[in-house]
């Protein structure tokens, strides 16, 4: 389904709301928006799709548009499956296509109620009606959705969802449709971003600055809220010069330390990430990309920030590169980020995209049986006690040094971003310099056994290699049961770790197959790029698909791809 009308019209709200039933329902729920950068006015629109099966992606077409306005259904129309309908506001505009139904939502919400901003849970309501949907689950999803609010919030969208029920009934409107059970009640309803923060709280995160910027915003909310419980601090900067310097501050005094920002926020930040990587400072920052240069477009979908993160800031420094494709992931690899941070003494950047971190998904509850925390060579009091010496960066095969945090009793270090020697003084000695190169870069090919595995999928006799970072996961999966049905067999390489570039296992991958598809969201292919010049024997094999137009793949763009060679 598509929900459209102007910005304030609450399209967000009957997407929620619908996704709210479905989970109910045991259902597996996706949800993505398409708003503007502004706080109202302006086209919005949501989609929701609920389905039997595990789904993380929109389908190519729309079965049903909601529309508050005329906007709405030019923009749904040409998704809208031959045997869909439009269900559209009435006392807005009119529209003579043969499948819509107007009802004149705002009027009947602002007559009854006093307020036709009520006019979406009308919607609803009428959508309720129109699919079958079982009337005391109706109500339980506006209970659950409001009450939290005022008495008065309440009881008016109660009423409102009457209204909407009873102006199709009296149109003969009952289900037209109907709303099977599913099998997903243990299903919960998330983001990505929510995952993350919850991943840095469970993973023993207890430190967190940042500064508001779409579409990484909702992980420093998040945090606001679970945080303080667990006796950690989040503090929004007044830049995300402050933010990152704050967490380098945290982080040298002990704790687990994380902020969150996208592109432009990223730019400012990148100094302040050189400066961690050499101090060898363990902090981890997750970047929600968005469609860029500069503010580019805030609200919507890319994946071009990966050569910004891989070739971070001026000089050269460690630092690894994640990135979740899946909610579950952006749970896990948020305690993976901060174990690698801790024990490798590296920046550790994650890479999301605005779809993976805003679109809302159905995912089974976390496993905390799976969760375990890594601290490195952090050194107790006792230990510390049996060293002869206390070297902040001592040399070590590993090119991990053992540390204590500041404070400890004859404990004293000096850390800084300059070039160093063992004790921490500044040095501009030419063989200390290379043997500290060494001591920090090794630790790139060093840690490849703790990095993150991929995920592999498809058939060990497919010849036609897919592979993809992110939110791309959904729409490769379902591309790849399309591609299976017409005889083509694949695999996905899903990378999870995309910088230093994992040969070790894209190398027998790529071995496996006569041809790859390299899936992302960005013009020049970035990643394609990284991976021919760690794999330069494999570039023949090699194809770029790639979509930069804002807006997340739907599967037949990928299956026409392939098939078309």
């Amino acid at each position: 389904m598509l929900i459209g009308g102007q910005g304030g019209d609450g399209t967000l709200t009957v997407s929620d709301l619908l996704g709210r039933y479905f989970r109910l329902k045991g259902l597996y729920v996706y949800t993505s928006r398409n708003v503007l950068s502004r706080i109202r006015g302006g086209h919005a629109d949501a989609s929701i799709r609920a389905a039997r099966e595990p789904i993380a992606a929109m389908k190519s077409q729309v079965d049903l548009i909601v529309a508050f306005d005329s906007e709405a259904v030019d923009v749904g129309r040409p998704e809208l499956a031959p045997d869909g309908t439009i269900l559209y506001d009435s006392s807005v505009f009119r529209s003579d296509l043969p499948n819509a139904i107007g009802f004149p939502f705002a009027t009947l919400a602002g007559g009854q109620l006093g307020a036709p901003i009520y006019k979406n849970t009308a919607a609803y309501g009428a959508i309720s009606v129109m699919l079958g949907f079982d009337p005391a689950l109706t109500r339980q999803v506006i209970e659950s959705r409001f009450r939290r609010r005022s008495p008065e919030a309440l009881e008016k969208n109660l009423k409102a969802l009457e209204i909407g029920r009873k102006a199709a009934i009296d149109a003969g409107m009952e289900a037209r449709g109907n709303v099977v059970d599913g099998e997903a009640r243990d299903q919960v309803l998330t983001t990505g971003n929510q995952m993350v923060a919850l991943g840095f709280v469970v993973g023993g995160g207890r430190f967190f600055a940042g500064y508001p910027i779409t579409p990484a915003t909702e992980i420093m909310e998040y945090l606001m809220r679970y945080l303080p419980p667990f006796h950690g601090v989040v503090r929004q900067a007044e830049d995300e010069l402050a933010a990152i310097n704050m967490v380098i501050g945290a982080a040298y005094a002990g704790a687990r330390a994380m902020t969150s920002t996208s592109g432009p926020g990223l730019s400012l930040m990148t100094e302040g990430i050189g400066h961690a990587g050499t101090a060898e400072l363990p902090i981890v920052v997750a970047d929600c990309a968005r469609v860029g240069p500069s503010t580019g477009e805030p609200t919507r979908h890319e994946q071009s920030d990966l050569s910004h993160l891989a070739n971070l800031g001026h000089g050269e420094y460690p630092r690894f590169v994640l990135a979740p494709g899946t909610a579950d992931d952006c749970f896990y690899l948020t305690i993976d980020a901060l174990n690698l941070a801790d024990k490798w003494r590296v920046p550790v950047l994650l890479l999301l995209d605005q779809a993976l971190s805003q679109n809302t998904v159905t995912m089974s509850p976390v496993d905390l049986a799976q969760v375990r925390l890594d601290r490195g060579k952090l050194l107790s009091t006792e230990e510390f006690a049996k060293l002869e010496a206390y070297k902040y960066y001592q040399f070590a095969p590993d090119g991990i040094s053992p540390h204590v945090p500041p404070g400890t009793p004859g404990a004293f270090a000096q850390v800084t971003g300059n070039e160093h020697d063992e004790w921490g003084h500044v040095s501009v000695n030419p063989v200390n310099r290379v043997k500290m190169m060494h001591k920090r870069m090794d630790k790139m090919v060093q840690a490849r056994g703790d990095l993150p595995p991929p995920r592999l999928y498809g058939a060990d006799q497919g010849r036609v290699g897919l592979i993809g970072f992110g939110s791309t996961w959904g729409p490769i999966r379902e591309a790849q049961a399309q591609l299976d049905r017409r005889g083509i067999p694949t695999k996905f390489y899903q990378a999870r770790t995309l910088y230093p570039v994992p040969t070790d296992t894209l190398r027998p991958f790529l071995d496996s197959v006569d041809v790859a598809y390299i899936i992302e969201h960005n013009f020049t292919g970035q990643f394609a790029r990284l991976i021919r010049e760690a794999l330069p024997d494999h570039h023949a094999k090699l194809r770029s698909l790639v979509k930069f137009d804002g807006h997340s793949f739907r599967s037949p763009e990928i299956v026409a791809r392939v098939t078309e060679g």
